[in-house]
Formats: structure tokens, C-alpha cells, sequence
């Protein structure tokens, strides 16, 4: 059997799990707050990193109940992502794998999601959305390789999130766009807001600066409450999702649709991605936050793929990236070979 531990730091999460032929054995994660209206800067996210790190580590390994020894292969987070957070993930890793012994494989972090969604749904072929404070993608795989059929030609949808809970001081406990849900499920009044979808692609930069815009205003005046604005930026947003995702799968001929990144885990956009699969007679599989979320299983989950099909980084290729390997053009994406 192999094993591979994966460490995942390419934003204000830092993860390390323990994969075992297809079994997740151990996935610690801490996670980087900001006060209120505040996002988190690389610098200080890199330093609250370097600061927990061998402590994950070592719960890492106590609870898959295994030693070094055991390890057959070290993955990181190679890109995309924040430089300072990936460079503190990246030299750890690197230092484990000499100190241990073990080849080394650098995992492209959106692939992670991927896999790791694959791995614990078990979809067969799916069509993904690929969901988070960085991306925002619907990819599908055909001939070996991870081709992009839609993406946002700006801000990712989590970012767009994340940006407007700074609007009107959501806290970022246990994160901004888990509170904007909740806030949501109390709305009742729909604010029109801009909608954008460009073919296959979405745009989020304009919804933003609008709501940004008119938030403090109609709050001020009455208009509205939070929750309604809340509520309404979901409804939109995800709404768009769904377009650009329910027409990958008519180009592609899909019957299954996979969410996978950490706006994946909202129950809303998973319930409507539901009621579009179900008309169309598709099926839907999402995870929860134990891996929607940045982890460092979805890293060792990539790895071990990788690392089954012959490929390591040799060191002086260990660097890291903060560019994604997805291209508007859906060529080869570096990772998976399942």
C-alpha cells in the first residue's frame, strides 16, 4: 500500500493529511482570522503558518497512528496561490522529504479539489464547478487531460464574497462566506443586482462594486436589511453558477456534476445545482467542509496519483507558483493521470 502525506498552505489555511490507497487516515487543519472588514495579508498569513505548522504535523501523524517510516511520499501545494503562505508550506515540505528520505511531489492545488472530490463522491465522470476565494471554473476531463470550458474573466466567486462581508463587517469567523449563508437564510426581500454571464464565462467584479456601492445607502435608508443583501448577492451569483455550469454539461454530454473548492460546502448552491441536475435527470455530488475546504489530504490525495504513476519533483524543481496552471484555453493541466 502507499502512503502520502500531503501539506496544503496556498491561502489563510494550513492543512496536513495522510492518504492511504484511496482512505483518509489523518487531515488537522488551523485557519488564519482576521478581525472583521479585514482580509489577510501574506506576510502575516505566512507567519501564523510558520507558527503552527510542526504542531499539525505531528497531529497529523499521531492520529493516522504512523511515523515517518511509514511514509512513502511527501506532496505540497506548488501553486496556485499567495507566494509568502506557499513558500513557508513548500520549504517544510522539502525539508521532510530530505530528512525522511522521500521523493517529493509539488501538486497543483485546484487538481487537489478535484481528486479529492472525486475521491470521496465517487463520481465517475463529472462535470465540475470548481468554486473558491481564488477560482471559479467548470472543468471537465476528456483525453487524459483537465480542459476549462468556463471560468470568471475577473474575481472569483468567494472572493466576491468575501470582499462585500468586509462591506458591512461580517465577521470572518469560521469565515466570511459561511456567516454571509447564514445571514442569507434569514432574508426575505430580493435586491436586483447585476447579472453576468459572457457565454461559458461569469463576471463577478461588476455585481461587487455595485453592492459595494449601494449597501451602506440602503441599509442607511431602510431599504433593506443585511440579510436581504445577503441573501440576494447568493441568489445571483449562484444563479450564474449554474448557467454556465447546467451549459458545460449539455457541450459535454454530462450526467453528473461534482463541487468541489470552499464555496462548494454552501448548502444553497448545492440545492440549486440540485433542482437544475434534477431536471435534467443528472446527479449532483458535493463533500462538506472537512474537504471542500483547503486540507492537506486533498494534496496528498493529488500526490498519490501522481506519485502511482511515476511522477516526483526533482528538487531544484520544488519552487513554488502563485499563477494557475488552468488556462482559458483548457490545455494539459500538471497532475492527475487517473
Amino acid at each position: 500500500m502507499t502512503v502520502v502525506i500531503g501539506f496544503e498552505g496556498s491561502a489563510n489555511k494550513i492543512g496536513i493529511g495522510i492518504i492511504r490507497d484511496g482512505v483518509v487516515l489523518s487531515n488537522p487543519r488551523r485557519t488564519y482570522i482576521t478581525p472583521p472588514g479585514q482580509g489577510f495579508l501574506p506576510s502575516e498569513t505566512a507567519r501564523h503558518h510558520r507558527a503552527v505548522i510542526l504542531t499539525v504535523l505531528q497531529e497529523a501523524l499521531e492520529q493516522a497512528a504512523l511515523t515517518p517510516a511509514d511514509i512513502d511520499c511527501v506532496a505540497y501545494t506548488k501553486g496556485p496561490g499567495m507566494g509568502a503562505p506557499l513558500v513557508t508550506v513548500a520549504l517544510v515540505a522539502r525539508t521532510v522529504a530530505q530528512l525522511w528520505g522521500r521523493p517529493l511531489v509539488g501538486v497543483n492545488h485546484c487538481i487537489g479539489h478535484v481528486e479529492m472530490g472525486r475521491l470521496i463522491t465517487r463520481a465517475h465522470n463529472p462535470t465540475v464547478l470548481y468554486v473558491s476565494g481564488g477560482n471559479t471554473q467548470v472543468i471537465a476531463y476528456s483525453e487524459r487531460r483537465y480542459r476549462i470550458f468556463g471560468e470568471t474573466i475577473d474575481i472569483a466567486v468567494g472572493n466576491c464574497l468575501d470582499r462585500f462581508a468586509r462591506v458591512i463587517k461580517i465577521s470572518n469567523d469560521p469565515s466570511p462566506g459561511y456567516n454571509i449563508e447564514q445571514m442569507a437564510k434569514r432574508g426575505r426581500q430580493y435586491v436586483e443586482l447585476p447579472y453576468t454571464v459572457k457565454g461559458m464565462d461569469v463576471s463577478f467584479s461588476g455585481i461587487l462594486s455595485y453592492i459595494e456601492e449601494a449597501a451602506n445607502k440602503m441599509l442607511a435608508s431602510a431599504q433593506c436589511t443585511a440579510e436581504d443583501l445577503c441573501f440576494s448577492l447568493q441568489e445571483t451569483l449562484f444563479s450564474m453558477l449554474v448557467e454556465i455550469t447546467e451549459r458545460a454539461m449539455a457541450h459535454c454530454g454530462s450526467q453528473e456534476v461534482l463541487i468541489v473548492g470552499g464555496v462548494g460546502c454552501n448548502l444553497r448552491l448545492q440545492e440549486m445545482m440540485g433542482v437544475m441536475c434534477e431536471e435534467r435527470g443528472a446527479k449532483l455530488f458535493a463533500t462538506d467542509e472537512r474537504f471542500c475546504i483547503d486540507n492537506g489530504a486533498m494534496i496528498a490525495q493529488a500526490g498519490w496519483e501522481m506519485f502511482r504513476s511515476g511522477q516526483t519533483t526533482a528538487l531544484p524543481d520544488s519552487w513554488i507558483t502563485q499563477r494557475s496552471e488552468f488556462t482559458s484555453a483548457g490545455l494539459l493541466l500538471s497532475g492527475s493521470t487517473s
